[in-house]
């Protein structure tokens, strides 16, 4: 990295410029992006996943909310198809920043896309808790569960989840704020105002939106695990494949995002060079996660013969339904088996 850059990236860190989706390098004049091997790779990266996100979530919102029988399982996958669907559909203000190297679009729209993509992670790993503890609560209490998961419920359960992660989304309308420099504008978060600004915005995030849950998440499985494996079904049955996926792919893409985002926090002991490729790659990676839950649907649908949109009913389907009906009748067997003792 030259000295001039260096001397901006300085800068860029003395302003508090972090977080996404500020591009630090904004202040030099020459557009440098299309001639950079990593930025013009991205670009192309970010052009791909707006396009088969945008096309593949409005295509399970579809299928989802309007062609398959309401259940509560299509109500979850619904909601996570909406929430990439909205984050995709916002994607061409980012994608425009990169490739001008500037903000053009207005203090409110910096504010508003910033608060976009908070709210899909929140939304995302909210619902992707909710669907971990529904899975539990099926498999644990498969008598409970048949008769009390309703899609009524499940919608109210829905519309919490995404009020919890608008609140938690708030501080990135706060602290989003444009600022013109050298007749170059950019869309940064301006902490000057708060002592810990920058911590709320960084830790913050990483806690609720990433910590805890896969906590959660990571209790629910065990205890599935092992009361599918008591009842001798961990070869039989495949109610969990699609969900374990989900789980997997939004921690494989978010994760690279927290590690650089809290590395930032410390700049100074780390090389800048390192930091900033870091952090466009790992809000790269993060981006992807919104089109490949569409694209899992298709390959984990086991209809491998079918079209598109066969597979995504498939991967969609109640499938633990089977599971609950199984653990209901190994339930009244145990049952009437100790009757007989």
């Amino acid at each position: 990295m030259s000295d001039e850059i260096s001397d901006l990236y300085e800068c860029y860190y003395d302003f508090n410029y972090t977080d996404y989706p500020v591009e630090p390098f904004v202040f030099e004049h020459n557009r440098m992006c299309l001639k950079e091997p990593l930025c013009l790779t991205l670009l192309v990266v970010s052009v791909v996943i707006f396009l088969l996100g945008f096309c593949g979530n409005a295509l399970v919102i579809w299928i989802s909310g309007f062609k398959m029988k309401k259940t509560v399982n299509t109500t979850w996958y619904l909601s996570l198809a909406i929430s990439d669907f909205v984050f995709c559909a916002f994607l061409p203000f980012s994608i425009t920043n990169m490739a001008m190297e500037e903000w053009i679009f207005g203090r409110f729209m910096c504010k508003f896309t910033s608060f976009v993509k908070f709210l899909n992670m929140f939304s995302s790993i909210f619902l992707l808790v909710v669907i971990s503890v529904d899975h539990c609560v099926s498999v644990v209490f498969p008598v409970w569960a048949q008769n009390h998961r309703t899609v009524k419920k499940a919608y109210i359960i829905v519309v919490l989840a995404w009020l919890l992660a608008i609140s938690q989304g708030i501080p990135s309308l706060i602290f989003g704020d444009v600022l013109s420099h050298l007749d170059i504008t950019i869309c940064y978060n301006d902490y000057s105002l708060y002592q810990n600004g920058q911590e709320l915005v960084t830790v913050r995030p990483l806690i609720t939106g990433f910590i805890v849950p896969f906590i959660v998440i990571i209790f629910c499985y065990s205890i599935i695990i092992l009361k599918l494996r008591t009842n001798r079904m961990t070869k039989n049955s495949k109610p969990f494949k699609v969900m374990t996926a989900l789980v997997l792919a939004f921690f494989i893409c978010w994760l690279p995002y927290h590690v650089f985002v809290l590395l930032e926090l410390n700049h100074q002991n780390y090389d800048h060079t390192i930091l900033y490729t870091g952090l466009k790659i790992g809000t790269s990676m993060a981006a992807a996660n919104s089109f490949l839950n569409p694209v899992l649907y298709v390959f984990m649908g086991n209809d491998f013969k079918g079209s598109v949109l066969s597979k995504m009913e498939h991967a969609m389907a109640d499938e633990e339904c089977t599971t609950s009906r199984y653990l209901l009748r190994s339930s009244s067997m145990d049952y009437r088996a100790s009757t007989h003792i």
